[in-house]
C-alpha cells in the first residue's frame, strides 16, 4: 500500500474517532469545559412521585436534574432525613455578572435566598419535581453533617402548605356540624311535611276567595265606568250650556256693570257732600248743631213738664199759674 492510502485510512479513522467522541460528548451530556453543578436538599416530608431522573427547575426552566435519592435515620431523635442529590447544567443557567469577577458560587445564592421546593409535575402521573427559586424571606434550615456537597434549604410548596392548613382544620367538629344540620334539615322536612298540606290548601281557598273579589272588583270597576262615563257627559253638555247662557247674558252684565259703576259715582259723590256738610266750619254744620241744642232744650222742657204732671196731674186741666 503506497503511503497516499495510508495517509487516507489515517485521515478516515481520525475522523470516525472524532465523530464518535463527538457524539458521545453530546448524546450523553459530558460537560469537559463546564463541568456540572452538584448540590444536595435535604427533605423531611415525603417525596412520593420524585425519582432518580426528575426534572430541576428554576421558574418553570429545566436547568437540571435529580442525581441521586438516599435516606438517613437518626435513632436518637427518630427523624427521617431524605437528602437528594442533583444535577445543575451550567449551559442552562447562565448568571450575569461585571467583567472581571469571579462567578456567584452556590453558597453566595443560597445567602441571597435560594430556595427549593417539591412541586407536583403532573397530577395525572403523579410524578414530582424539584422547583429552585429565591425567597430571601424564608427560613434557611441547614443540615451541615448530611453531605460534603453545597446544600440548598427547603421550603414548603403551596401543596404542602395546603396540607399543614387542612390538617390544623377542626375537621371532626365541622363533621359533628354537619351531622347536626342535616338532623335539623331532616326534622325541618318532616316538619313541613305535615304542616304543608293545610297550609297549602288554606292557600287555595285564599285564592278562590282572592279571584272572587277580583271579579267582584271587575265588575264593579266596570259599572262605575259606566256611570263615570255618563257623568262626564252630563257634565260637558252642562259645560257647553254654561258657555251658550254666558254668551246670551253678557250684554246684560256689561249694562249691569255700567249702570254699578255710574252707582258708585253718584255714591261716591254724595259721600263728599256729606263729607262737606259735616265739616268742623261748614254753615251747614252749625246750623245742624243749633237745631240739635234746640231740640235738647226742648226735650228738657218736656221732661220737666211731664215730671210736673206726674206730681200734679191738675195741671193738665188748670194748667201752670204764673
Amino acid at each position: 500500500m503506497s503511503s497516499r492510502g495510508q495517509t487516507t485510512v489515517g485521515a478516515f479513522v481520525l475522523g470516525g474517532l472524532l465523530l464518535a467522541l463527538g457524539a458521545i460528548i453530546f448524546f450523553g451530556r459530558f460537560s469537559i469545559f463546564n463541568p456540572a453543578i452538584r448540590a444536595v436538599i435535604v427533605f423531611q416530608d415525603s417525596i412520593a412521585g420524585l425519582s432518580v431522573g426528575s426534572a430541576v427547575t428554576f421558574r418553570g426552566v429545566p436547568i437540571g436534574s435529580v442525581e441521586r435519592i438516599a435516606i438517613q435515620f437518626d435513632p436518637r431523635s427518630s427523624i427521617a432525613l431524605i437528602p437528594v442529590t442533583i444535577r445543575v447544567e451550567p449551559e442552562r443557567a447562565r448568571i450575569q455578572r461585571p467583567s472581571g469577577t469571579s462567578g456567584l458560587e452556590l453558597t453566595e445564592l443560597v445567602k441571597r435566598g435560594l430556595r427549593a421546593e417539591l412541586n407536583v409535575q403532573s397530577f395525572v402521573t403523579g410524578q414530582s419535581q424539584i422547583d429552585l427559586d429565591f425567597d430571601p424571606g424564608s427560613e434557611q434550615v441547614m443540615h451541615p453533617d448530611i453531605s460534603a456537597l453545597p446544600e440548598i434549604p427547603t421550603k414548603q410548596s403551596t401543596i404542602q402548605k395546603a396540607k399543614e392548613q387542612l390538617r390544623q382544620l377542626p375537621l371532626r367538629e365541622l363533621a359533628d356540624n354537619a351531622t347536626n344540620t342535616l338532623a335539623s334539615l331532616r326534622g325541618l322536612s318532616e316538619k313541613l311535611d305535615q304542616n304543608l298540606p293545610p297550609l297549602v290548601e288554606s292557600l287555595k281557598t285564599t285564592s278562590d276567595h282572592s279571584q272572587q273579589m277580583i271579579e267582584a272588583a271587575t265588575k264593579a270597576i266596570s259599572s262605575l265606568q259606566a256611570r263615570m262615563d255618563t257623568t262626564l257627559a252630563d257634565v260637558s253638555r252642562l259645560s257647553v250650556s254654561g258657555d251658550a247662557q254666558l254668551n246670551q247674558r253678557g250684554a246684560e252684565l256689561r249694562t249691569l256693570l255700567a249702570t254699578t259703576n255710574q252707582a258708585m259715582t253718584q255714591a261716591r259723590d254724595l259721600l263728599s257732600e256729606v263729607r262737606s256738610a259735616t265739616a268742623s266750619r261748614s254753615p251747614d254744620r252749625a246750623n245742624m248743631d243749633a237745631a240739635l241744642r234746640d231740640i235738647a232744650a226742648a226735650a228738657a222742657a218736656l221732661r220737666g213738664f211731664a215730671g210736673d204732671i206726674e206730681r200734679n196731674p191738675q195741671l193738665l186741666l188748670t194748667g201752670r199759674r204764673p
